[in-house]
């Protein structure tokens, strides 16, 4: 497999003090690693999280800051969680959408969406919105874009180990007309992670608001928990073999660290230029050959269903199913 990617060393000179960040799913993973960065470097990193006890802890070990658990399965949940940050704080600089589920049986948020779509794309797009007037001011305070970074995925391209190129049915968001897939859910949720990213690059000034989204890599975390549970289990012997796998495909070169994972997003937060609605990849299992070793950007995004015409029909949708004013 290809070397990861990984950020210019000076990069993590930078001194960010003043500088408030929004990181989802920040108490493990990509997220947590992001953060630990982030706060070397002396950032005020708000840590958004589900599970309070979890988000708490994370918080003290690494120095980030718990305002409030949001759970993005909830629309109220993350309604409550902008209010309690907006409460304490005056500037955000940079928001990432780092959080996600993968893979999962079929189930739905509390507002009735495909627990994927609701939770990977619908609560964070909510999120963005809310944000985005404060991201806006900040950026006109201090002179300096700020940035939203919305984790995609190789899922959201054809891979070599894909059935098909993702795409997304808008007449059927929750799965109610079709047999349920998950991993074709996951592709679609991922998908709808860059288109959002990508829509929103052309409705904000670029020296405004940045707006790109990121493959972190295939990285070890508990994020594909219900993809190795689905192979192997859930007993003993199971979970034996799911982390025996994960040390084989770690040791291959197949599955990277959490610190690995971070890199791209670190570079898309802490580089001085980013190519607005693009796409950065660690290296992938993409299907062509020319993209297995990533970019930043890659370009073209290797998913012909990744259309401006698909990514604002999603935008209008989602302005609907979130409840805000078109």
């Amino acid at each position: 497999m290809p070397t990861p990617l990984r950020c210019d060393p000076a990069l993590f000179e930078k001194d960010l003090t003043g500088q408030v960040i929004i990181v989802t799913g920040a108490n493990s993973g990509c997220g947590l690693e992001t953060t630990r960065q982030l706060v070397k470097q002396k950032a005020t990193v708000i840590m958004a999280c589900r599970n309070e006890t979890k988000g708490q802890q994370a918080a003290q070990d690494v120095g980030g800051v718990f305002v409030a658990p949001m759970d993005l399965a909830s629309l109220e949940s993350v309604r409550n969680f902008v209010k309690v940050f907006l409460e304490k704080y005056d500037r955000l600089n940079v928001l990432v959408n780092n959080a996600g589920i993968m893979m999962c049986p079929y189930g739905k948020t509390q507002d009735g969406f495909e627990l994927q779509m609701g939770c990977n794309h619908l609560g964070h797009f909510l999120l963005q919105q809310l944000l985005t007037p404060l991201l806006l001011q900040t950026a006109e305070t201090t002179g300096q874009p700020s940035r939203f970074i919305a984790l995609s995925s190789v899922a959201a391209t054809e891979t070599s180990m894909s059935k098909g190129i993702p795409d997304i049915d808008l007449e059927d968001l929750n799965w109610e007309t079709r047999e349920y897939h998950e991993v074709q859910a996951y592709s679609a949720s991922k998908l709808a992670n860059y288109l959002h990213a990508n829509h929103a690059a052309t409705q904000y000034p670029a020296d405004k608001l940045l707006c790109v989204s990121v493959h972190p890599g295939w990285v070890r975390s508990n994020l594909d928990v219900h993809a190795f549970a689905k192979m192997f289990g859930t007993s003993w012997f199971g979970r034996t073999m799911s982390t025996g796998l994960r040390n084989v495909m770690q040791w291959k070169g197949d599955m990277i660290s959490a610190e690995d994972g971070a890199q791209t997003t670190l570079h898309c937060i802490l580089h001085d230029t980013l190519d607005p609605g693009a796409f950065y990849s660690q290296f992938g299992i993409y299907k062509r050959p020319e993209d297995r070793a990533g970019g930043w950007p890659l370009t073209p995004m290797p998913n012909p269903n990744a259309t401006p015409e698909k990514a604002a029909a999603l935008w209008k949708a989602s302005v609907k199913l979130v409840g805000l004013a078109a």
